[in-house]
């Protein structure tokens, strides 16, 4: 039996690659998500959101789903929908939101093909979480494709010189996507 350790180092060491736009993710989206609708509490659930490159029209991404689920509690979800999910073959973590243990922790899980590629992230949040403000950013990209262009740039480069350290690439995405953020609030 795998480790929590063990899990981490395999899942932030595992290739970061981007492809091209694919036409059919936000489908790939909405079936994830009336999966989770009709396998979860509905009690515990709330929005469902579509987020990150794959839901911006245009961007390359890396391949992977990324999805913003509202839980009423977190304690709900650790008691209730966790052990779904892992039945179903689901990789659970408690995640920081920040670094390696920074509060507040949340849901994630992995959800992966037969051949053990990752389809979808999946971040579930309460309400109050900062993670909705990553919409804004994903409004962003979709109203401005110039400054889509300039993260699809900046992603394929990071890719390109961290193909398998999936935090050098994410904190090299940081003062991009703060930056975007500081003017897409401005523009709000």
């Amino acid at each position: 039996m795998e480790s929590l350790e063990e899990r981490i180092r395999r899942a932030v060491q595992e290739e970061v690659a981007i492809v091209p736009y694919d036409p059919r993710w936000p489908e790939i989206f909405a079936e994830e998500k009336e999966h989770l609708l009709a396998c979860l509490p509905r009690e515990i659930i709330g929005r469902i959101e579509h987020f990150g490159s794959t839901a911006v029209p245009g961007l390359a991404a890396k391949p992977v789903i990324d999805m913003l689920v509202e839980v009423r509690s977190l304690e709900e979800t650790r008691q209730e929908i966790v052990p779904i999910l892992e039945a179903q073959g689901y990789e659970y973590f408690w995640r920081p939101t920040w670094g390696d243990d920074t509060p507040p922790f949340y849901a994630w899980f992995i959800k992966r093909d037969s051949e053990g590629r990752r389809t979808h992230h999946i971040h579930m949040v309460e309400r109050h979480f900062e993670h909705w403000e990553r919409l804004i950013f994903r409004d962003y990209l979709r109203a401005h494709p110039e400054a889509a262009g300039e993260y699809q740039g900046l992603k394929m480069s990071l890719a390109e010189r961290y193909p398998h350290d999936r935090v050098a690439y994410t904190t090299g995405k940081t003062d991009f996507i703060l930056g975007v953020m500081k003017q897409a609030k401005i523009d709000l």
